[in-house]
């Protein structure tokens, strides 16, 4: 059987009263073949943009913005003590060495961290959220400020990097300059006596701090503990500025 043969209608159909068959297009299957071929492209098309969001959805935690958890101050207690265990950075930032841009900028930036702190604390409603990314951010700026002004030797691939990843991870970029710190911080005392005694003081509030920071991670209901945080890392920044005199 020939092609040309099966367009043709059947004639024993033919034969059968009432019955008429037309000829098969040829364009048929043709334009069905063509659709296939156009649904299956776009739906190429659209894999390949979807390819790209996966890659986003799956980047690292470290590229993520940060989770801002709302929990504490549940009553007006827990929020005045909160408030109130802020204002020691604010003091710190009054008291810190002013001999240079850099130490003038870390104090400031003390300063700031005792305001956004105490005015996150004191909110309530929508805006919250933005006091507590805010209240993180200042953190994070904290410490690049004080990282710059005991190493002024940083590098600018370093800082600018840290710019970069200020807004959306600021807990990472207070971990990289915390760690510098700390660093510069047990290489002074080893050469000056006189820093020991503070670098030991030093070890045991942040060991401290970081024990009630993780705490009040995993056991928010249980008040006071973000208060106590604020006391112990208000002592760890009370003897980082010894290095600065």
């Amino acid at each position: 059987m020939t092609p040309e043969s099966g367009l043709k209608p059947s004639q024993a159909l033919n034969a059968v009263h009432g019955v008429h068959l037309l000829p098969q297009l040829p364009f048929t299957f043709q334009e069905i073949k063509q659709r296939g071929d156009f649904n299956q492209t776009s739906n190429n098309a659209r894999n390949q943009q979807q390819i790209p969001k996966k890659i986003w959805e799956q980047r690292p935690s470290c590229l993520r913005p940060i989770h801002c958890g709302l929990n504490g101050d549940r009553s007006y207690a827990e929020t005045f003590v909160n408030v109130l265990t802020s204002l020691p950075f604010i003091a710190l930032g009054i008291q810190a060495p002013r001999k240079n841009l850099n130490c003038t900028i870390y104090a400031n930036s003390l300063i700031g961290v005792g305001v956004t702190s105490s005015l996150y604390h004191a909110s309530r409603g929508k805006f919250r959220k933005y006091l507590r990314w805010a209240d993180y951010t200042m953190i994070a700026t904290a410490t690049v400020c004080l990282s710059r002004a005991i190493r002024n030797d940083n590098s600018k691939l370093l800082m600018a990097t840290s710019a970069l990843f200020l807004p959306i991870q600021p807990l990472m970029v207070s971990a990289v300059h915390t760690g510098l710190m700390e660093v510069a911080f047990a290489k002074r005392a080893s050469e000056d006596p006189d820093l020991r005694t503070a670098h030991n003081v030093h070890k045991m509030s942040s060991i401290l701090s970081g024990a009630l920071f993780f705490a009040d991670d995993l056991f928010p209901e249980t008040p006071f503990l973000h208060a106590g945080w604020h006391l112990a890392a208000a002592v760890g920044v009370g003897t980082c500025n010894k290095l600065l005199d």
